[in-house]
């Protein structure tokens, strides 16, 4: 009696896709009888032919041995493997192809080891979805960390979405499965099909190295690969690696939403793409003069409410925008007009979309088991296991990848407090101790260390930025002193005391003159960016501008000076979109900013205000070039609350040209103001928020003023100057 080509137990597990190994059921195999048998699972094909590679000479064709689509047949003649293809018939038509089970592994025992061990600097480049030629074979090579998967597969719109036809090869200890596909293309649409061990199968999984996404609602992964660009920014690179760092640096950055900045209203409401954007958004924000733009977060994420704060595709810019290479356009367009460009980066948690990262082999694979450590109780998020090698390496990879990849600038890592306490928003009872007792996040803490120490030893001049709201020690101080490492950190006491300051009345604020003076007790303590940012002007906060007191003409005026005081204060600043138009109603991520109140002089100035702001400060050493040092920081007076006056000085570090900055934040005319100065002679009016040009009142002291030998502020000079309202004034000597 002829042997059976399929037994009934390989049979099962391939036709209903429950092989660990396919490689050791489909293919070509010598079985134990020493026949060469072929087996192929084709449910498209109506025959399937073995040909022999060399000449493509037809050996046997292959049996339909299940209806399902399993083919199989003893090969005549052959004793050892030969590389051969298929002659495959669908729809009557015959083509040559390729068996996907004829390759050998494609990830090398070096990639294999260092993913493993959690050390591989780019396993970017073997994880995900490669166009790749393979044994001169055009394809796409797969590869997944799936490390408690009984079966995975790579199912998409090549394979009708079916789990059984491209069965990936288990790489065993590792935790890796990998299958190369002949003749794919980049454009596919592409998921993950997990079988967990108990034999259920997952909701289908975006690919966590995936590069480019559907556009939701839709959420498959598109193979595209990590394609060549035509960079021409090296020259730019070359200077941000020479920069060191940029604390001596000016830094004056742009925060911006890309889906609500503009809109475009005839076609849909729709948004701009990454080309457009380039067009528009760049020389706008060159023309303003700041030096940076922060892009909230670019990852791929299902919804629109959630600003990118929730990405599933940390690998993939979004594709409301366009495809990745459209976002190198933007960013090369942006590094050619001058402009950085930094991404708010999301490592702290990632949403519970069935599609996402979570029970992503049916285990809890990149987040904590327990929800005291794994679920974020305000967002409702899972939180990364910043204790397992793999996710770090997954992570530290990712900020390694936006650099590399795309030339990013910087990376300001969202919501670090939530990351380095055990106990961030949980009440007794919902938080565990470390192993010494206490609430800090050792794990995190050891994770935000290594991200730094490789971002700059490897970023070439590339920064981190930490948001961190609260008073943990030395966040932007190097590792190898005890600190985290990072560049520099957001000052949100800063921002909460001052913005509380400005909606006072004024007839108030000589009580609360230590709301804009307190800040300068722990200046120096980190290299801090001053942040007025999307978070102040959402959830019922209103606009700045509706945050500042008084009337119409007055909340102008106080949003004037307040740019004004920012500016001239000891570190870089960070200035949310809208800000610069004096943006009267609330940031909505479904809306346009209000371009319409351009027409109106008082919002004109404050944007004219702001442009002049960045093009002096770039211009005046003596506003940036100290701002971590307190020898670039000095009070003239800060104690004038019964006037609601504050005068400073801002030094460079030659000690040449410093600027006198005097700010009067109530609505009187002050004449007659004497401020104690550091030397004699001609001071120049640099700027004044009050100016007719800025839609203000137009009071000041003239181009010049002369310095009179009269002691003033324990100086034995002093000007003597008229003090516009609610307004801030910069002077610096004619000839220092």
């Amino acid at each position: 009696m002829p042997r059976k080509l399929v037994d009934k137990a390989t049979e099962t597990a391939i036709v209903t896709a429950d092989a660990h190994d396919p490689f050791t059921l489909l293919g070509l195999h010598r079985r134990g009888d020493g026949v060469l048998v072929i087996r192929v699972f084709d449910p498209r094909a109506e025959a399937l032919t073995l040909l022999d590679a060399a000449d493509d000479s037809p050996l046997v064709a292959l049996a339909k041995v299940h209806p399902d689509g399993l083919f199989a047949a003893e090969v005549p003649g052959r004793e050892a493997w030969f590389p051969y293809r298929l002659a495959r018939t669908v729809g009557g038509e015959t083509a040559v192809v390729e068996d996907p089970y004829r390759f050998p592994p494609w990830l090398g025992e070096t990639d294999v080891y260092l993913i493993a061990e959690g050390t591989h600097q780019r396993p970017y480049e073997r994880l995900g979805a490669h166009p790749t030629v393979y044994e001169g074979v055009p394809g796409v090579a797969f590869a997944v960390w799936a490390p408690n998967a009984r079966r995975v597969s790579v199912v998409g719109d090549f394979n009708d979405w079916d789990g059984r036809v491209h069965m990936m090869r288990s790489r065993g200890g590792a935790g890796l499965w990998e299958l190369f596909i002949p003749h794919l293309v980049a454009g596919a649409l592409y998921k993950f099909e997990i079988r967990a061990a108990d034999g259920s199968l997952l909701p289908l999984k975006f690919d966590p190295y995936g590069f480019y996404g559907e556009k939701r609602p839709a959420n498959a992964a598109i193979v595209h690969g990590l394609t060549d660009f035509p960079w021409t920014d090296e020259g730019w690179i070359r200077a941000r690696e020479a920069a060191a760092g940029g604390l001596d640096r000016p830094m004056s950055i742009y925060e911006v939403h890309l889906g609500s900045w503009a809109r475009v209203p005839e076609d849909e409401h729709r948004f701009l793409s990454y080309d457009e954007l380039g067009d528009r958004l760049v020389p706008y924000v060159r023309d303003l003069g700041f030096t940076h733009i922060e892009l909230l977060p670019i990852h791929e994420h299902p919804f629109d409410g959630s600003w990118g704060y929730q990405p599933v595709g940390l690998y993939a810019p979004t594709s409301r925008f366009g495809d990745p290479s459209a976002f190198k356009r933007f960013i090369d367009r942006c590094h050619n007009a001058g402009i950085g460009v930094i991404i708010d980066w999301v490592p702290g948690h990632f949403p519970t979309d069935a599609h996402a990262l979570g029970l992503f082999d049916g285990t809890h694979l990149y987040e904590h088991a327990d929800p005291r450590k794994g679920r974020h109780m305000d967002w409702d998020t899972l939180i990364y296991n910043f204790g397992r090698i793999e996710v770090r390496n997954f992570l530290i990879a990712n900020a390694l990848y936006w650099i590399e990849q795309f030339h990013i600038d910087g990376l300001r890592v969202d919501a670090v407090a939530s990351m380095l306490y055990l106990d961030y928003s949980r009440q007794d009872g919902e938080w565990i101790p470390n192993q010494h007792g206490g609430n800090e996040n050792l794990e995190a803490i050891d994770f935000l260390k290594r991200l730094n120490e490789l971002v700059y030893e490897l970023g070439r001049g590339a920064m981190t930025i930490a948001e961190e709201s609260t008073a943990w020690p030395m966040v932007s101080r190097p590792t190898y002193l005890g600190g985290l490492g990072f560049g520099y950190k957001w000052n949100m006491g800063w921002m909460h005391d001052t913005l509380e300051y400005f909606k006072k009345d004024p007839i108030h604020r000589r009580w609360h003159q230590n709301q804009l003076t307190f800040g300068l007790l722990y200046a120096f303590n980190e290299n801090f960016i001053l942040p007025l940012s999307h978070d102040e002007v959402v959830h019922g906060k209103g606009s700045l501008f509706g945050r500042m007191a008084g009337d119409r003409w007055q909340k102008f005026a106080n949003l004037r000076a307040y740019y004004g005081f920012m500016w001239a204060h000891p570190g870089k600043q960070l200035l949310f979109m809208g800000g610069e138009l004096g943006q009267e109603r609330e940031w909505d991520e479904d809306q346009s900013l209000d371009w319409h109140l351009l027409e109106d002089p008082l919002n004109r100035g404050v944007k004219d205000l702001v442009g002049e702001l960045n093009r002096l400060y770039v211009a005046t050493p003596a506003l940036y070039q100290q701002d971590f040092d307190p020898r670039g920081f000095e009070w003239i007076d800060g104690s004038d609350a019964d006037n609601s006056v504050l005068s400073w000085i801002r030094w460079p570090r030659d000690g040449s040209a410093p600027i006198v900055c005097v700010a009067n934040l109530t609505p009187q005319v002050l004449q007659g103001y004497r401020v104690g100065v550091p030397w004699p002679g001609a001071y120049h009016e640099r700027l004044n928020t009050d100016d007719s040009r800025f839609g203000g009142s137009g009071v000041g002291n003239g181009p010049l003023v002369d310095s009179e030998p009269v002691e003033g502020h324990g100086r034995p000079h002093s000007l003597l100057l008229t003090l516009p309202p609610l307004a801030t004034v910069w002077l610096q000597p004619v000839n220092p």
